[in-house]
């Protein structure tokens, strides 16, 4: 029996639209097919989809990948920078989540359907299936990987910028994995240890 599931989410990110920057705030509503008999993969996709919308990309700015300049100047100021291949409008943001969401669940969950909108789309909504085309995102790039990237090369910051949290890289550093994995030891030696008796 397959298993229908629907979730809302909100998050605030920035855009660079026509020479402009804007905060935004996007309402997403995902409709989802559990794929997987595992209970506990159904609850790590759906965990990483959470972290993926309200920590990654929460504050992040998107930005058409042909500004170079505002992309370097962003990166210079600190900022997280997701970077796509068309103008932030919300229907491209919506396929961009709908392609990247169905990559980090890696088949335990099947994103079917994804409805946006946002502040700055007055009241209209994008509706996007994954039946439909996904333009540009039909390329290779990061929106194709399952791991926690919104850029697909890294940018080297040109001034010294001050970090106050450390930056995840993968699932296994939030315990995400479809399994856990057992700890080992990279030490094959075993120690014996040989106590005297002390007379009082």
């Amino acid at each position: 029996m397959t298993a229908r599931i629907q979730k809302d989410f909100q998050f605030v990110s920035g855009m660079y639209y026509e020479n402009e920057f804007y905060m935004n705030i996007y309402d997403i509503d995902i409709n989802c097919t559990v794929e997987s008999d595992s209970i506990q993969e159904q609850n790590i996709a759906l965990d990483r989809i959470k972290y993926f919308i309200h920590v990654v990309l929460e504050n992040a700015v998107f930005v058409h990948d042909v500004n170079t300049d505002i992309i370097e100047q962003l990166n210079d100021a600190g900022l997280k920078i997701c970077v796509i291949p068309e103008e932030p409008y919300d229907q491209i943001i919506g396929i961009m989540l709908l392609v990247k969401l169905n990559a980090i669940a890696e088949g335990r969950l099947l994103i079917h359907d994804i409805q946006i909108t946002s502040k700055m789309s007055d009241g209209v909504s994008c509706l996007h299936s994954i039946e439909e085309n996904t333009g540009p995102f039909s390329n290779k790039g990061w929106w194709r990987e399952n791991n926690l990237k919104i850029i697909n090369k890294m940018i080297k910051s040109k001034k010294k910028i001050v970090k106050l949290t450390k930056s995840v890289n993968n699932w296994d550093e939030l315990s995400l994995n479809w399994k856990d994995k057992k700890v080992t030891s990279d030490a094959s030696e075993i120690l014996y240890a040989s106590f005297e008796k002390v007379d009082k």
